[in-house]
This record gives C-alpha cells, structure tokens and sequence, in this order.
C-alpha cells in the first residue's frame, strides 16, 4: 500500500486508496517530518492537516502513521517554559535551530535531560487507582507537580518503587501490576489533547474568581470554574484586560494562549511575563505560568490546535487539586483557523463563510472549564476566560454570538470608553454574569451581608443614568429635576471613582474585596444623605459645592488598601456637610 502525497491545498494534504490511517491519527509527514493530524477517512482519499508550514513539500513524499492520536507530553517542566501551538518548547528550539521555528523539529515538550528531587510516597505492595498520586517534585518555586497514575490505569499495584532521589522525567518512578501486566511509571504520561481529561465528578459553582478589578468583581464576576468571554474591538484593552486578570487573579496557575495574535503583542507578553512579579508571593509571575505562542504568522492549522493544547495542560494541573485560569486570546483567530482550513477541505460554509460545526468546536472548549472533584480526591478547577475579536466591533458576528451561548460572563468592551480613557473598557450595561445567584452564601460569609443589595443599587443608579442620557442629549441637563440631576452626579462618580481603574498605581491596580463594598457603601450613604436633603429643600448645586463627590472620585488613590478605616472618616464628613442642607431654607 502506498502511503504517499497525492495533494497538497496549503496546510491540508491527501493520500489516495490507503486505508493505513484511522481517524484524529497523529503522522508524520514528508522528508522533514511535519507533524499532521488525520481529519478525514472515505474509501478514496485520505485528509491530514499539517501543524507545520508546508512550503517545499512535493507529491509522492511519504506519510508515515503513529498509531496514536494528537498528544501532549504532560509532566513537571512545563512551568515556565514557552511552548508553540503544538507543545515543543520554543526556548529550547531557540538553541538547537535559531531564532525561526523550524519545520520537522522533533524537539520534546519535557526536557529529558532535567532532573527533578522526588519524593516518592508509595510503597511496594500498595494498590494504587487512576488519578491517584505517587510522587512529588518541586516544579517551580511556587509549583509543586503531583505525579499521578494515568487515567487509563483504573487499579494496580505496586511492585517496585524508586527510593527518594533526583530523577530525570523519563526514569522509572513505579512499576505496577496492571491485571498481569507490568506498567513502568515515570513523572511523565501522555494524553490526547482533543479528549477532556476524566474527573470524579463536577462540584456546583459556588466561589467567583477575585481579580481585584472592580468592574469584574462587584458587577460582572467570573466564577471559578467558570466561562467568561471579553469581546472588543481593535485597541479595546482585550490583552490589557487579560493581563490584569492573570496577574491579579487567585488562581494558583495562569495558562496564557497567545492563538494567532500580532508576533510583536505575543513578544511584548513574553517579555513582560518574565519580568512581573507575583504580588502575592513576591516571586517572578512565570513561576506559575504556562506561555502558549502561536502568532497570526505561523502555520494556521497550529492555531488550531493551540487552543486544545492549552487546555490539556490546564486539566492536567487541575488533576492535581490547583485551580487554573486559562486566558485565551483570542478565540476569533481561532476559528478563523476553522474557517480557513474548512475553505481548503471545499466545505459546505455556513454564516460569514464559518463551518457549519463553528457552535459545537466553541461549545467542546468552553465545556472543559469546571469546578471538580477529581480522580486523586482533591478539588481543582479551570477556568476560561477566551477574548473575541469582532471585525468592526461587530458584536452580532457569529463568533461573538456562538461564544455567548456557551459562556455565562459577558464582558463586553466598549470602544468609545476605550477612547475615552476609561480601563478597563467593560460596558457595564451590555456585560452581565449569571453567576451573581451562585455567589449569595459566598459574598454573606466572606465580604458582607449586604454586597448584593449595595451591588444592586449601585447598578440599578447606572441604569437610572442610561436612561436620562437619552432626555439630557435631546434638551440638556438643566431642565431636569434636583432628583435627576443628582442621579447623574451620582452616576459619574461611580462610573470615574469606582469602575475605571488605574493598573499603574498602587493602590488601584488591585483592589480587595473588602475594600470595593466599603467604596460603594460611602458613594451611597452619599446619594442617600443628597436624597433626604433634597427632600428638605436644597439645591443639588450646593451638595456640588461641598466638594464630596469629586473628593469620593479620588477616594480610590487617597485611601490606601490596608486603611479601611479611613472611611469611617468619610461617613463623618459626609454627615456634617450634607446634615445642615436644606435646614436653613426651610
């Protein structure tokens, strides 16, 4: 049988009367080794798209099977390391090819020649079962890499096992007796990156993803665990959005995917990656970072791909009982990807030229977040945080609107606040989470009683505003009633005091919890104290000229995080300058 190029359409390649090959085989492709995938099998032809570029590539070079699927190689040295879409370490690559990604480079994901201290903590004898851990390593300063028995492996036993020692990724850890067969264990497995890892069983979403954004964390929260997408348009701050999120957030491992963005955006992530440090542990932010690159110049079938290989690598850590943040960016060249090779495979296209299988791939990625009990016994969780990239911020696109039926956290970015000035951009009436319900027992036990109804009303006053926007740009502000004026006053201080925030200063790059309800209590005893003067005869103009709503706009720089008492101060002065109002009118 002659398993030899028949054609070759860009990234995609066919092989005639064969049937060596089975369906989502991994291959080898040509004189160079390009690494492919098997994408589809009919009695005529046989269909590989091709990770690698394709450039030089002749009819009647051989294509040789692997008799496995696409895999990553999983284990400690991950972190910290930077990866293409297809898991080969471009840091290693730099050295043994340059500077270019060279095509057929056979270079593996874990370093072979690594050693690693373990500490081995089982014994001969002991019944082990899938998912279970036998081994500990020091990954990074802040990553310890739980070695465990592979998911395939349901229960075995153990008959040797290496006394505690430095052990490079491919030496024999373990040997089990897996049903008369003997298995060796090493710190590394493999997995198939298109197949969801297994898990006990999923655990109700309970607890939200604190960023220390307030825009994020008191109107449109993420859950852990959970699915959130930004969309925006061209210079919304969709990466600048990402970056304060993995910086910030409290998860334990940040998996960042660069897929099909600008080379010179993915350089100045990687740079600025290697120099962040970790604000709560005061380590370099890679110690707990994983860097997918794949810009919108390399080959696009690898694109593809990135997106699953990252997310492999998310639920392998997650099996370890850490919880993950995935930030993916962006989706929108992903499935330009799809579009691309689905073009080449002269499938039948469905809106905007996407195929017609664009939903269910979205719903495939997005449904391998979760909050989990996995098999070791620990609870661990992913969480994707995917940007969209709508031409012309055309929110009604299909990516947009096929990602919105999958993810329950719309952040949507807005381009005039982007222009504006105002970070993060997040339109905080066209976002919303569903997760708010979730969070009730949460936000009682750990923030305050009464977040969600200062929440509500704080939202409830933006929407109040929205509406008279409309009144005020036909006719002006002055005609409105003291009651509606002082619904705008309101408005602006927690449109430019509470929700835009400013990353490079200290106090206001992060912003705990705590301190975003003490914020919104004092902008509401504000408005109410305004509201019950109003009501006793003043003018909204004198409650302006006490200086109280331009001072609260700078509250956020003026009192630092670790100071909360410091609006007790505000409430004082709130009280007095606003109490005597009205009284002497009257």
């Amino acid at each position: 049988m002659n398993n030899t190029i028949y054609a070759i359409n860009g990234p995609v390649i066919k092989i005639r009367d064969t049937k060596a090959f089975a369906m989502r085989e991994m291959v080898y492709v040509g004189k160079k080794h390009l690494i492919g995938e098997v994408i589809g099998v009919n009695d005529k032809f046989t269909t590989i798209q091709v990770y690698e570029n394709t450039a030089g590539l002749k009819i009647g070079e051989e294509v040789e099977g692997t008799g496995a699927p696409m895999s990553v190689t999983l284990g400690p040295g991950i972190i910290s390391n930077i990866f293409d879409g297809i898991a080969r370490p471009l840091t290693d690559m730099k050295k043994t090819d340059g500077v270019y990604v060279t095509e057929g480079s056979d270079i593996p994901t874990i370093d072979p020649g690594r050693e690693f201290d373990v500490t081995v903590l089982v014994k001969p004898g002991d019944e082990l079962t899938a998912g279970q851990i036998y081994a500990e390593c020091p990954e990074s300063p802040l990553i310890t890499n739980r070695v465990m028995v592979p998911p395939y492996i349901k229960t075995c036993k153990v008959t040797y096992a290496a006394p505690d020692g430095r052990y490079k990724a491919n030496d024999t850890i373990l040997k089990v007796d897996d049903g008369g067969e003997e298995v060796v264990l090493t710190l590394c497995q493999k997995w198939p990156i298109r197949t969801p890892r297994p898990v006990a069983r999923r655990i109700p979403i309970n607890t939200p993803l604190i960023t220390g954004q307030r825009v994020l964390d008191s109107i449109v929260p993420v859950a852990k665990g959970g699915t959130a997408a930004i969309p925006g348009g061209f210079g919304t701050g969709k990466t600048m959005t990402q970056h304060q999120i993995a910086k910030w957030c409290d998860a334990d491992i940040i998996v960042y995917i660069g897929c099909g963005e600008r080379g010179n955006e993915m350089t100045q992530v990687l740079e600025e990656f290697s120099e962040l440090i970790d604000p709560k542990s005061g380590k370099h932010l890679t110690d707990r970072t994983v860097l997918i690159a794949n810009t919108s110049n390399m080959p696009v079938a690898a694109r593809e791909a990135s997106i699953y290989t990252g997310i492999t690598i998310a639920e392998y850590y997650r099996d370890m009982g850490y919880d993950i943040a995935i930030m993916a960016d962006s989706t929108s060249r992903w499935a330009e990807a799809l579009r691309e090779i689905s073009g080449r495979l002269e499938e039948m296209p469905a809106e905007e030229g996407y195929p017609a299988y664009l939903p269910s791939r979205l719903a495939e990625f997005y449904e391998r977040a979760g909050n989990c009990s996995v098999l070791s016994g620990k609870r661990g969780s992913v969480t994707i945080i995917g940007a969209v990239s709508p031409a012309g911020s055309d929110f009604s696109e299909p990516v947009t609107q096929n990602t919105k039926r999958f993810v329950r956290c719309f952040m949507a970015l807005d381009k005039p606040l982007a222009y504006a000035r105002h970070y993060p951009a997040i339109n905080w009436l066209t976002s919303y989470s569903e997760y708010i319900p979730d969070f009730t027992e949460y936000y009682e036990k750990n923030v305050g009683e009464d977040f969600l109804d200062v929440r509500q009303e704080i939202s409830n006053i933006l929407l109040e505003e929205n509406k008279l926007m409309e009144i005020v740009k036909l006719i002006g502000s002055d005609v409105l009633p003291d009651d509606q004026k002082l619904v705008l006053e309101t408005a602006r201080v927690i449109r430019v005091g509470f929700l835009q925030q400013n990353a490079f200063h200290k106090d206001d790059t992060y912003v705990p919890m705590s301190k975003q309800l003490l914020m919104m209590r004092v902008i509401l005893r504000l408005y109410h104290r305004c509201g019950e003067a109003l009501k006793r005869g003043a003018a909204v103009s004198d409650m302006i000229n006490t200086g109280l709503f331009e001072k609260l706009i700078k509250m956020k720089y003026e009192i630092p995080n670790d100071k909360p008492e410091m609006f007790g101060d505000y409430d004082r002065e709130i009280d007095e300058k606003i109490g005597d109002l009205g009284e002497i009118s009257a």
